[in-house]
């Protein structure tokens, strides 16, 4: 394996729970999205990769070298942890600059450092606040914010979105999308798929301590669509519906959940959608709401899983 990082059998035990399970992936350059539910195992990894933590098995290495241990290496490489305890007697400039006075910058590049830094996620009017004043979204940026202040080649982002809101949260995919086109490399972890689609197209997904499918998120789209894809609708008239979609060969079932709610399971997902206007058109049954039951993760785990 040749990514930047690379993963080979990798286990993690806490006591009895194991926290990665063989874990065997390759993060090639640019963005890659590291994706699975709560407990998937998403932060370990990040905890191996940033040397907080050592495996008790296999090989894992970043940049060409070990992930376990000291080296000159780790000054390229940025981390924002999911859940971090900030230093709330600061404010976010002496937060950011704290740490990079540790990292060995001298006081007035650390100064230059984190201003830069904090105006880059968007926190220039509360830079001179108090951390504990910070909403979550604002304790979200300024980890990011210290993240990459250093400039690193290798950025790691466990759950970066979370918390954050809507216009912050545009703004920090606007900034991860510009971080990776300027020559940096980002594993970036989401349990929300729609999220890594509008970053990357490379993704690494992780049930169980596992690496489950890797790979273009096309391609995890069309292992999807070999099965029989979920859709609800809501209409007045679930019957009618019903008779007109059960002619349609690619349906393969039709339940009715609860009054006014149709599920149907299609092998063809793309003919569905491109036919049910047709449907609304010439049957004259509207239907107020269209949804896919498998347009989530849990969904996707549970096929792949299979």
């Amino acid at each position: 394996m040749t990514g930047i990082v690379d993963a080979v059998d990798v286990t993690k035990r806490y006591d009895e729970v194991l926290g990665l399970n063989r874990f065997t992936a390759t993060f090639g350059p640019g963005i890659t999205g590291l994706i699975g539910p709560n407990g998937a195992g998403k932060s370990t990894l990040f905890r191996l990769l940033a040397g907080q933590i050592r495996a008790d098995a296999g090989s894992l290495t970043m940049l060409g070298q070990p992930a376990w241990g000291e080296g000159a290496f780790r000054a390229r490489v940025g981390y924002c942890p999911e859940h971090a305890a900030l230093f709330d007697w600061m404010t976010g400039d002496d937060f950011v600059q704290t740490l990079l006075r540790i990292d060995g910058f001298s006081r007035t590049e650390a100064i230059e450092r984190a201003t830069r830094a904090i105006e880059t996620v968007g926190l220039a009017d509360a830079r001179h606040r108090r951390l504990r004043v910070y909403s979550k979204g604002m304790r979200q940026r300024i980890k990011l914010a210290q993240c990459i202040a250093h400039d690193p080649e290798l950025i790691l982002l466990d759950e970066p979105l979370n918390g954050v809101d809507p216009v912050g949260r545009a703004q920090l995919m606007e900034l991860m999308l510009r971080l990776g086109r300027s020559g940096r490399h980002l594993i970036i972890s989401t349990h929300v798929l729609y999220e890594v689609e509008r970053l990357t197209e490379q993704i690494v997904m992780i049930l169980g301590g596992r690496a489950i499918a890797q790979g273009d998120v096309h391609q995890i789209r069309d292992l999807l669509d070999s099965r029989p894809h979920v859709i609800d609708l809501v209409t007045p008239d679930p019957r009618a519906l019903a008779r007109c979609l059960g002619r349609w060969d690619h349906v393969v079932a039709i339940e009715f959940p609860s009054p006014g709610h149709l599920r149907v399971k299609s092998r063809s997902p793309d003919e569905f959608y491109q036919g049910l206007p047709g449907v609304v058109v010439t049957e004259s049954i509207p239907i107020t709401s269209v949804r896919s039951a498998d347009d989530n993760l849990d969904a996707v785990f549970r096929y792949l899983a299979e």
